[in-house]
């Protein structure tokens, strides 16, 4: 089928900034917090989702990620994410295995991690003990099947208990997660779909297909992608202004992309090294729109490393939004350390 339609990269961009909610905060609720998480919210470094439910949602306190609306589960790829309890089925059983050996594994250990808990709630690797299983990251197989779910503060072992099957197909659960994918991180890809919720490539594929009457094929400047049809209104609708700062943390779903994916957000290469390292991520800044740079925080102290020189006013939005994060157990103002100079210096001879 022909592309009908070309997106550039600011269309593309000012897109998902606004499903995101990124250019303006959310009022705070319920509904708020289920929209920041439409796709799901990796919370695999402490307070991630947090984070990112700050960078989306007015109000947001050091327990926005407790509210009773959400849960915690092993989600896309086997990460901690937080995302809306009326939604876990889609977060789960959209990634339950097709094929007889992995769906019996899943079943099996989700089996017999229940009778395990026999209803409490305890540290994983006591459960793995338990069971008698050395690895206790083995009891993630059962994530998919949709009856375990978690707390993990970020400091100690994930507190796991079960819960009841979603009541949900898990076709129709794989389906709309294809959907949220396309929400979010549109214009997509099967193959960038698979990549992301850590399914076999042919699922993707498959779950495309089915979603071919709801789907509309366009141009990018990366080539070839799909977006949702109920979508195209909002790529051709004049973007507003962008928010002046906001600090997305590790993992945040703006720059959660693999491969090729990446160049569309990133255009430099080293900026992308950057931002994307082959062992922890930083979190991102963005100003005006645009990715700026990458921090980190140790306690009180963020230290932010700039690609480029912002101006006084950009600064002093990034310095107010730095002061106003939620972070749990900080007692003193954020102190922020400019590093405009340390990116040139580690590149200056590649």
């Amino acid at each position: 089928m022909k592309a009908r339609l070309e997106l550039t990269r600011s269309q593309i961009l000012a897109f998902r900034r606004r499903v995101a909610a990124l250019d303006e905060r959310l009022p705070r609720g319920e509904d708020a917090l289920r929209r920041a998480a439409w796709a799901g919210l990796q919370d695999s470094m402490p307070r991630a989702a947090l984070l990112s439910i700050h960078a989306r949602v007015a109000g947001a306190e050091p327990a926005s990620w407790e509210d009773p609306s959400l849960v915690q589960v092993w989600g896309p790829r086997f990460s901690a994410y937080v995302v809306a309890e009326r939604d876990r089925a889609v977060f789960t059983l959209g990634r339950l295995p097709d094929e007889a050996g992995p769906l019996r594994r899943a079943q099996d250990i989700a089996a017999r991690l229940g009778a395990a808990l026999a209803g409490a709630r305890m540290p994983f690797s006591e459960a793995a003990r338990i069971m008698g299983e050395q690895d206790a990251n083995r009891l993630r197989y059962a994530a998919p099947t949709g009856t375990v779910v978690m707390r993990w503060d970020g400091a100690r072992q994930p507190e796991i208990w079960s819960v009841p099957a979603p009541d949900m197909d898990p076709y129709e659960a794989r389906l709309e997660l294809a959907r949220r994918y396309l929400h979010v991180f549109g214009p997509a890809t099967p193959a960038a779909f698979a990549t992301w919720a850590g399914v076999p490539p042919a699922r993707g594929s498959a779950a495309f297909a089915a979603l071919d009457r709801s789907l509309t094929p366009v141009r990018t400047p990366l080539g070839a992608a799909w977006i949702l049809s109920e979508d195209e209104p909002l790529f051709s609708a004049a973007a507003g202004p962008p928010a002046p700062a906001r600090l997305l943390p590790s993992g945040d779903a703006l720059f959660l992309l693999q491969g090729a994916d990446r160049e569309l957000l990133v255009s430099e290469e080293r900026q992308r090294r950057a931002l994307w390292p082959s062992r922890v991520w930083p979190g991102a800044l963005l100003v005006d729109g645009e990715i700026v740079g990458t921090w980190r925080r140790a306690e009180h102290v963020l230290t932010i490393q700039l690609w480029r020189r912002l101006a006084s006013p950009q600064r002093a939005a990034v310095e107010v939004e730095a002061g106003a994060l939620p972070l749990p157990g900080i007692k003193r103002p954020m102190d922020i350390r400019w590093d405009a100079d340390l990116f040139e210096k580690q590149h200056h001879h590649l």
